[in-house]
């Protein structure tokens, strides 16, 4: 068995070394080929400008005609837009006056509130009452601390404003998606539309939501929960579908047998037993809408994301870690409420009335606690209003830090960046824009050809055409050398790490808090420091974007090590092989599909977080994004965001081909 499992991977490794060289001979050639015979074939060094297609003007002018001239008749399609804004305006507003304003019960603008908001006690409270109810004690006390550190570290009012926006658009987001989600699972045409719509939906940038949402709906909050929406629907879809489709056959067969109409099969049968599944979407759609909580600030969401936003252009590092823990401390609130609920089995017959009983008792307990802090609170500012004597504030100190940095080391960073600028990252960025298109285009559609047949190769060259055409291929060639180097850092850093979790059990814990950390806080966050200690520039952006999408790196090649078989390991330790050759022989080569996934999804990471990172100064596609979102340019907007997407696609596709070989090769399904 052993020198099966050996050979194995000495095999792949030819395979792939040989198919490596092949690639790499036919780019080199090319490149040469081109580059000699340039004055011959211009037109392949750099694609003329007289053959770009002007996707982005088209685009603009049918969002402008749709805003401004087309006409139903009885009313316009901007005045639909802005109706569905007004109406979704109603809720919002209401949740915004319980938590934030207070209920003046008046048109007046500037009419002072009759009925304040809920006291913060009442909120800390309800809180802590729902962990109790869901779970026990130890969740209610956590979400009552993470909650109360909002009031002490003075982002009360903040975070209400964030909390009444994910009140109203996730649920919104969750019914979206499980509509979307029925109708895929029982039509099959409706699958095979909805899923490339899903693929390009969770791979355009962020930012290239904003602009046609800011054109449709107007700026100010309800605009910023209508892409906070559409930005979380998606995974709640694809995990509805997968859920519907694996609930067992015997159950559905039990449901017809008792007479159920397909509506009843589907409400009492299908969807209660896929619960589980269906609770993980919800809880993504969760996560999500707080990750998009400092992007929708720039279309008039407030909030805690706008702290942080604020904080970024101010470089006030302090409060804007403050701000971004307070979002933190919100996700993982939700976060642990939502998946408590989601693994509490539901009652049996026989305890139902002990349950309901339960349950009638926290809502009685939650409605007397509310009335009495509603009233204590007109007597007792306290209650009211979290004291501002009380709070407390760390912002100083990090300031201090990062300054305390910057006096005593500016010599050893300044050395550090130059040699990685001169290095690294200048030749490559060089080597990139120098090489012409025509060879990027044909390596990457021969690399699929190699990876995963004529389909994806022509689905590969396909998408690079598009950028090509589209006349983004020079910023998007900045977008590969910068996701490029910054990929290959975080797992020159992640993969040892991941390693070492795996290998050992004390540095595992510690790791996984780290890695949770990471994954939690929001992606602004990272660049207040970074910008502070690098100021702006390609460099800057790198070494954020390294930090951000690291996590992936290190979680995956732990899991990928940790899930080798025992009995492998046994017959390796049995045969006289050190921990090296262990490690070199057999977890490394069993485990490498499950890191390149890893690697695959710090890509994904890397993209997301360069497009955040035109912020500092880079000159790539999210620049491109970025700019378009400040001018209201729709179609530039677009084109740059899917450019982008395309480039995820691409990479996604040829990672997940050469991971489908190496598993056929190590004999996995």
């Amino acid at each position: 068995m052993s020198e099966a499992v050996a050979d194995v991977p000495q095999m792949s490794r030819t395979c792939f070394f040989r198919s490596g060289i092949f690639i790499w001979s036919v780019f080199v050639a090319l490149a040469i080929l081109i580059t000699v015979y340039q004055d011959l074939w211009p037109w392949a060094m750099k694609y003329p400008r007289g053959w770009v297609i002007p996707l982005k003007g088209w685009i603009s002018d049918f969002m402008s005609w749709l805003i401004n001239d087309l006409d139903f008749g009885v009313f316009t399609f901007k005045e639909m837009t802005r109706s569905v804004s007004w109406v979704l305006s109603w809720p919002l507003t209401f949740v915004n006056n319980l938590l934030v304003e207070g209920f003046a019960f008046s048109t007046d603008p500037g009419a002072e509130a009759v009925l304040p908001p809920l006291p913060w006690i009442a909120v800390v409270g309800l809180f802590v009452l729902a962990g109790i109810a869901i779970k026990d004690w130890g969740l209610g006390l956590l979400v009552g601390a993470c909650i109360l550190y909002l009031a002490i570290f003075g982002r009360w009012e903040s975070a209400m404003v964030t909390l009444s926006a994910i009140f109203i658009a996730v649920p919104l987001g969750i019914g979206a998606g499980l509509g979307i989600g029925i109708l895929a699972f029982k039509f099959a045409g409706v699958k095979r539309l909805i899923i490339p719509v899903l693929d390009l939906m969770q791979t355009v940038p962020v930012f290239a939501y904003l602009v046609p949402i800011l054109f449709l709906f107007g700026f100010g909050p309800v605009a910023a929960m209508i892409a906070t929406m559409i930005y979380a629907t998606p995974p709640m879809v694809r995990i509805a579908i997968l859920s519907l489709e694996q609930v067992p056959d015997d159950r559905v067969e039990y449901g017809e047998m008792a007479g159920c109409t397909p509506k009843q099969l589907l409400w009492k049968v299908q969807i209660p037993s896929a619960r589980s599944g269906l609770m993980i979407g919800v809880n993504q759609v969760i996560m999500l809408s707080l990750n998009m909580v400092i992007i929708a600030s720039m279309i008039g969401a407030g909030g805690l994301g706008f702290d942080v936003l604020s904080s970024l252009k101010r470089l006030a590092i302090g409060s804007g870690l403050e701000a971004g823990i307070a979002i933190t401390l919100l996700a993982i609130t939700l976060d642990r409420l939502s998946q408590a609920y989601s693994k509490r089995p539901p009652p049996a017959h026989l305890e139902h009335d002990t349950y309901r009983a339960r349950r009638q008792k926290m809502i009685y307990l939650a409605a007397t606690m509310v009335v009495v802090t509603w009233v204590a609170s007109f007597f007792i500012p306290a209650i009211r209003t979290y004291p501002e004597s009380w709070q407390l504030t760390t912002a100083g100190f990090w300031g201090d830090l990062v300054k305390w940095i910057n006096v005593n080391y500016f010599d050893q960073l300044e050395a550090f960046k130059t040699v990685l600028l001169v290095n690294v990252l200048i030749p490559t960025k060089r080597f990139l824009l120098a090489t012409p298109w025509i060879v990027v285009v044909a390596f990457v559609g021969l690399l699929g050809y190699r990876l995963g047949g004529v389909r994806l190769s022509l689905l590969a060259i396909a998408l690079a055409l598009f950028i090509v055409v589209t006349g983004g291929w020079k910023k998007a060639m900045i977008t590969v050398y910068l996701c490029g180097i910054s990929v290959l850092i975080a797992a020159l850093i992640g993969i040892p790490i991941g390693i070492w979790s795996a290998r050992n059990e004390r540095v595992h814990r510690v790791v996984q808090v780290c890695v949770d950390t990471l994954q939690t806080l929001p992606s602004f966050v990272y660049l207040i420091p970074v910008v502070m200690l690098f100021r702006v520039g390609d460099f800057a952006a790198m070494i954020a974007v390294v930090v951000y999408a690291v996590a992936p790196a290190i979680r995956y090649t732990d899991h990928g090590i940790r899930q080798i078989p025992i009995h492998l390991v046994e017959a390796s330790t049995a045969l006289g092989c050190t921990r090296w050759q262990i490690l070199k022989r057999v977890q490394l080569p069993i485990a490498l599909p499950e890191i390149m996934l890893g690697i695959n999804q710090t890509i994904m990471m890397a993209l997301s977080m360069l497009v955040i990172t035109a912020l500092v100064g880079t000159r790539d596609l999210g620049q491109e994004v970025y700019i378009a979102l400040t001018k209201a340019d729709t179609g530039r907007g677009i084109v740059a965001g899917v450019s982008v997407a395309f480039i995820a696609i691409i990479s996604d596709r040829l990672i997940t081909a050469w991971v489908k070989r190496k598993r056929a090769m190590l004999g996995e399904s």
